[in-house]
């Protein structure tokens, strides 16, 4: 690995002016290509500590060898010269934020004399108009076959539509009307490319004038007594009607837009977006992608220029919504207009319908994500691969089998849970999950995990301990039982972990360390992963131990991490709605849930409870003298008003 202080450029010799940068390793391949606004602090902040880096750009920068740039006029050059430069050296560490895939069109050949429409993929033809992009192919004939009913345009192939002429003998879509048949002059090629106009229309968004002129044409014929032709164009309406329900009116102002949105973990991201032609949605994209960037307006950035620079002008729409605006937006919306050849809003929605569709199209990205996880923590081989990359890079004794998270919630030191979350063979126990209040106000998160890990383990080696002096299992060599007799289930924290993972960097690791030590258990490994850089802190080392970013380990560690976060927050929403909702009956000693209802029910409020005598609250059941006397002087003292003071002298005022 190289030092990137060896080829670093001399001070001043990097100019201020935007530009391309390109790094290259010691064999002059391409391994980076970027842009800069401004090329002297962007280049700069490459040759700053390693360790400070980016885990991606970390590696990219010791892998290279030479770094140059080409400086040009403006940012939107840069762009355009970026995207040229990616496109033809196809460099390594720049993430591709698109899929790999050519989504398929609706295309009309109006360009030929008697136009086709089929499905096409690849680059745009001149003289087709197309419709799209859809998801599936499938979905384009779907479509095509309902509309063929009401415009019968010409489908088939240019041998087939010769071979027709030729015999003078249409095919089969010709014999049952869902085709015009122009090749046996059937209609002329001037009536032929009227359907073909019309149909054009209609996947336009121009739908109303077809609906009404079909229910005119079908009531004018049921007046005529024309009953077969009338039943004809009811299911031609019900054609349009079930295509116009594939693609359901989002926008109502026909406006053409793309809308993206994003959902990362720090890993990866899944990209979604919708794109709106004619105020439809006419096609659906999505795909998941590794995470080289910072920050969400960097990605936004990539994903635009990789989405649009490959594609034809007229496949920019006039409007591009995303979720947050991209680094230097004016200079993306610029060269997406000159894509276009017309300006393009770059914007995120903020309200109305625009902001309710980039709303679900969002939902659609978290479920993407959320499913290419499952997906992937449900493969038994990369389980098995994250739990042996974690016994080599953690040096582990064997592979950690029984995985033990913990995190600390709280809101500024109050209402503070813990929680533990338990991973088997890399899939989630939640049968084994715990739950910790925190005893105490105020306390850090450090103090917080020691008392949470102090608790579970003295629990484990109790157990351990009864179990090893009264109850041995079925085999005396095997060791202690740890399944409860009475239930037959594991005792709650009869087994230990093969490793701690904690929520945190090197202060929360340390604690949960010295938790354990002090103990005296030393054969449970602990490590901590960091949010910020997903960095894995081991007590003792100075650095952390850095997995690279596509590895099955981090990860499942990183599936921990979240698992433990989302179930103490859970945990900590619950008491603290809890704490909210509270009354004056909860701290009076002696009365249990089922007696307070009890109370609620009898009287309907604690004010009436307070205003209630002695004899009146007996009447409740299970209220007895004691319990009623009790009651009534702790609500009498809770109503009680604070008496008045002189605030100069502290004095007790009277209280009339």
């Amino acid at each position: 690995m190289a030092d990137p202080s060896t080829y670093r450029p001399a001070p001043g010799e990097i100019p201020v002016d935007p530009g391309v940068y390109r790094f290259r390793d010691s064999a002059k391949r391409v391994i980076y290509v970027g842009k800069a606004k401004s090329l002297r602090p962007r280049l700069s902040s490459y040759f700053q500590d390693v360790a400070a880096l980016h885990p991606r750009t970390a590696t990219m920068v010791t892998t290279a060898a030479s770094v140059e740039w080409t400086v040009v006029s403006t940012e939107v050059e840069a762009l355009q010269l970026e995207y040229s430069w990616i496109k033809e050296f196809d460099p390594r560490f720049n993430v591709k934020y698109r899929d790999d895939k050519s989504y398929p069109y609706l295309a009309v050949t109006l360009g030929e004399e008697f136009p086709r429409a089929q499905v096409m993929r690849g680059a745009k033809r001149k003289g087709t108009r197309y419709f799209g992009p859809y998801a599936h192919a499938w979905a384009i004939r779907e479509t095509l076959d309902l509309l063929l009913r009401v415009f019968p345009v010409r489908t088939c192939s240019s041998g087939v539509f010769k071979r027709a002429g030729q015999v003078g003998r249409p095919c089969l879509l010709g014999y049952i009307d869902k085709c015009s048949a122009p090749c046996v002059g059937r209609v002329s090629a001037e009536e032929h490319r009227a359907i073909a106009e019309d149909f054009c229309d209609f996947m336009a968004g121009n739908t109303t004038r077809f609906v009404k002129r079909l229910e005119r044409d079908m009531a004018a014929a049921s007046r005529s007594l024309e009953f077969e032709q009338a039943a004809r164009l009811r299911d031609d309406l019900v054609a349009l009607g079930k295509a116009l329900e594939k693609s359901a009116v989002v926008l109502g102002d026909g406006t053409d837009a793309d809308v993206f949105a994003l959902e990362e973990d720090g890993l990866e991201v899944a990209v979604q977006v919708f794109h709106v032609r004619g105020g439809r949605v006419r096609g659906q994209r999505g795909w998941v992608a590794e995470m080289d960037a910072e920050s969400v307006p960097e990605i936004v950035g990539h994903l635009l220029q990789q989405v649009y620079g490959g594609e034809s002008g007229d496949s920019v729409p006039r409007e591009v919504l995303v979720p947050v605006l991209p680094d230097e937006p004016a200079a993306v919306s610029t060269w997406l207009g000159s894509l276009r050849g017309s300006a393009v809003d770059l914007r995120v929605p903020q309200r109305g319908d625009k902001r309710t569709l980039l709303e679900t199209v969002q939902r659609n990205a978290k479920q993407s994500l959320a499913r290419h996880k499952l997906a992937r923590a449900g493969d038994l081989t990369a389980r098995s691969q994250a739990l042996q990359e974690l016994q080599t890079s953690l040096d582990l004794a064997a592979a950690p089998l029984r995985v033990e998270c913990y995190d600390i919630s709280h809101i500024q030191g109050s209402q503070v849970v813990g929680s533990m979350v338990v991973f088997e063979d890399g899939l989630a126990r939640k049968s084994e999950y715990r739950r910790f209040v925190i005893r105490g106000e105020q306390v850090d998160d450090t103090a917080a995990m020691d008392e949470v890990l102090t608790r579970r383990f003295q629990r484990y080696l109790e157990e351990r301990d009864q179990a090893s002096d009264v109850e041995l299992g079925p085999d005396p060599e095997a060791g202690p039982d740890r399944i409860d007799p009475d239930t037959g289930k594991p005792k709650k924290f009869a087994y230990p972990p093969n490793l701690v993972v904690v929520d945190g960097g090197l202060p929360q690791v340390n604690a949960a360390h010295a938790a354990l030590t002090a103990l005296g258990i030393d054969d449970v490994a602990v490590v901590g992963l960091a949010k910020r850089l997903e960095e894995v802190w081991v007590p003792g080392q100075d650095y952390p131990v850095i997995l690279p970013r596509t590895s099955d380990g981090l990860y499942l560690l990183q599936r921990v991490r979240d698992e433990a976060h989302r179930f103490a927050i859970t945990f900590h929403r619950q008491r603290r709605s809890k704490a909210m909702t509270s009354s004056a009956l909860d701290s009076i000693p002696g009365l249990g849930e089922t007696r307070r209802k009890a109370l609620l029910r009898h009287f309907g409020s604690v004010k009436r409870v307070r205003a209630a005598t002695v004899e009146e609250l007996q009447e409740v059941s299970g209220i007895g003298p004691a319990l009623a006397a009790t009651i009534a002087a702790e609500l009498a003292t809770a109503g009680a008003p604070a008496p008045a003071v002189n605030l100069m002298t502290g004095e007790v005022l009277d209280g009339d």
